[in-house]
């Protein structure tokens, strides 16, 4: 079975041949489906689009909707990212009693409650722009009502780790972000951003140029360029941190088959619940998305999903995508000599940017 370590290094994802048949029988369902504040009953009457439920918070955009049936979604990509991860919750070498957490756009607080779960030391905070998180968390874990896209009023150097996961086509100024990040990560603190690339691919040409999926990946990076949200943080997001002043920058890249062809037992399920989420998801990733911004018809829209639903499920198309995932560290507090003091002795002193001031946050692709 290939290893999580080994997925990072890109390696082709073998077919498993012996499995002949057309339609990927993993999945036989008919899947039709200022900063902080306070809630308040105007947030929690949410916005209805065709029959999805979406947040309202302010005036803040976001794609994706918030029922039930998203959410579904959302904790199935939660148990398949955390199988592309060996079984873990995060990469970055965080040490083995981290205080303060945040999870950035936690959705429905599945990652933040586990963290909590797994290091009792740590206080945990979720943010996201809606209220959909359940009532009974583990005592070290709240959520809070949040647009990240706003002046952070978190405290400097306040937390040892900073998640985000999932967030593609979601945000306008990821420098900014990442500098906000920066000044209220305390110096030796990680930040550890997993994202999708959402360009479907294959080794074997099976899904090539013109391909449904591919024109599915183009219509929405397209889009996401013209809301000025991308979708290609993934590929960017290295750069962008160094570039925000976090070091020791490391980026790791899975393939995620969509479906049960590869020959590797754990790539296998991997696959199929990559396969249920992404054919639950279809329907909210593109609704809002292709009404708003390309002005398509509901009919249009629909005809769209169905088409790209049955190429997901030909198993004859062994497409995947990656998964990027980029974690790095605020520098340490710097040590610096100090003139003599009254008495001959020295007294050291922290160099500025370890206090947490951080480097223009304009450096790096926009």
């Amino acid at each position: 079975m290939m290893s999580a370590e080994e997925q990072a290094q890109g390696a082709e994802i073998a077919i498993d041949v012996n499995d002949d048949t057309d339609r990927d029988s993993s999945f036989e369902e008919d899947v039709t489906a200022e900063s902080t504040t306070s809630l308040n009953d105007s947030i929690l009457q949410y916005r209805t689009l065709h029959g999805r439920r979406y947040h309202n918070f302010k005036d803040s955009e976001y794609w994706g909707p918030n029922d039930e049936s998203q959410n579904e979604q959302l904790d199935i990509g939660h148990h398949m990212l955390t199988l592309l991860l060996g079984g873990e919750l995060f990469l970055a070498p965080i040490g083995d009693h981290p205080q303060n957490v945040i999870d950035v756009g936690t959705g429905t607080g599945i990652w933040a409650m586990d963290f909590a779960d797994k290091f009792p030391s740590a206080q945990v905070v979720g943010t996201d722009l809606s209220d959909i998180q359940p009532r009974w968390v583990p005592p070290n874990c709240k959520f809070e009502l949040d647009d990240a896209q706003l002046e952070w009023t978190f405290p400097p150097a306040h937390f040892d780790f900073v998640h985000l996961r999932c967030l593609m086509g979601s945000i306008k100024d990821w420098p900014y972000i990442y500098s906000e990040i920066y000044r209220c990560t305390k110096p030796g603190g990680w930040i550890e951003h997993v994202d999708m690339d959402i360009e479907f691919k294959s080794d074997d040409d099976s899904v090539g140029e013109g391909h449904i999926m591919r024109r599915w990946s183009k219509t929405f990076i397209d889009c996401g360029e013209q809301m000025g949200r991308t979708f290609l943080i993934g590929k960017r997001s290295k750069s962008l941190l160094e570039a925000a002043g976090f070091v020791n920058v490391v980026e790791k890249r899975y393939k995620v088959p969509v479906g049960s062809w590869p020959s590797d037992k754990g790539l296998k399920t991997i696959g199929q619940y990559n396969l249920l989420y992404c054919v639950q998801g279809l329907e909210g990733w593109a609704l809002w998305i292709l009404t708003t911004i390309l002005r398509w018809s509901y009919e249009e829209i629909q005809v769209f999903i169905a088409q790209m639903r049955a190429a997901m499920l030909k198993r004859s198309n062994h497409s995947y995508y990656e998964v990027i995932a980029v974690y790095g560290q605020k520098p340490e507090a710097k040590t610096e000599k100090a003139a003599p003091t009254a008495e001959g002795g020295e007294e050291p002193t922290e160099s500025v940017l370890s206090a947490g001031a951080a480097p223009s946050a304009s450096a790096g692709p926009s």
